[in-house]
């Protein structure tokens, strides 16, 4: 298995863990590249655990801090304003200054179902490296909920390059699994199309960032500065076997046609 830190399981991230991001994001052997455009490259990779192939995203952002860039990943209120796959996201507990646990709903176009995740999010800043990973676990307070089907991720990670003022290298690496039945077409149109207009997102979100930010609580980036986490410190005992969330509604979407799918248009909100 190629996830870092086993899914289900709660514990603080340590250097490997970072070292075996890395090292897949930079490993070669066994990709398929999918899409390359100017500066951004997709590729995908088969994997022992899931039916659905480990997509890796890489781009250069010719005109973007690292540092700015690693804020945009983080900022939970900025990403209101610019994922707009977002249903709802927050934060639930501090397992320590690097390492917290979070709920993450996914807008899916209709008439798929949308998705939803609980994850470990755990992240370092190297200077010149900074990463960001996280895998999925099973607080008490988000149980399944009716409406959305729960996926697992086993890696999901962001590996930043400071390549100089105002450069940097973005990598984003998942491996996970949304669950139901889908159509082999969503994995194509997710590879081929809506990752790069994440990138294209991400790019935009990048830019409007400093000025939003300089309005918005500017010093406030618990992040960085651990000693403005205000969430409640982990209480083990919410913590429950993965098997007993995961569950979720018994849906076949393999039959959805791409012509009932209005892909473009959610992409583009």
């Amino acid at each position: 298995m190629l996830s870092v830190l086993p899914v289900g399981d709660i514990r603080v991230a340590d250097d490997s863990d970072f070292r075996k991001l890395k090292n897949l994001g930079d490993d070669t052997d066994n990709w398929k590249l999918e899409y390359q455009k100017n500066c951004t490259s997709v590729w995908t990779k088969n994997n022992e655990v899931s039916s659905f192939k480990i997509v890796k995203v890489r781009t250069t952002f010719e005109d973007i801090a690292a540092e700015v860039l690693y804020d945009v990943l983080h900022d939970p209120e900025y990403r209101k304003t610019w994922d707009h796959s977002m249903l709802e996201g927050y934060e639930i507990c501090a397992i320590n200054p690097n390492n917290d646990i979070g709920y993450y709903a996914l807008k899916s176009p209709p008439p798929l179902r949308n998705r939803d995740f609980v994850t470990q999010r755990s992240w370092l800043d190297m200077g010149k490296e900074k990463w960001i990973l996280n895998h999925s676990v099973n607080h008490e307070s988000c149980p399944p909920r009716k409406g959305y089907i729960r996926g697992i991720s086993y890696l999901t990670g962001y590996l930043v390059r400071d390549q100089g003022e105002n450069k940097c290298q973005f990598t984003y690496v998942s491996q996970s699994d949304p669950r139901g039945k889908l159509p082999v077409w969503v994995v194509n149109k997710a590879t081929k199309i809506l990752a790069p207009k994440i990138i294209t997102r991400i790019q935009k979100a990048c830019k409007g960032y400093p000025r939003w930010k300089a309005q918005n609580n500017p010093h406030l980036k618990p992040w960085i500065f651990p000693e403005q986490m205000t969430l409640p410190r982990l209480d083990m005992a919410q913590i429950k076997p993965l098997a007993a969330g995961v569950s979720c509604e018994s849906l076949d979407e393999s039959g959805i046609n791409e012509d009932d799918v209005d892909a473009d248009k959610y992409v583009n909100d």
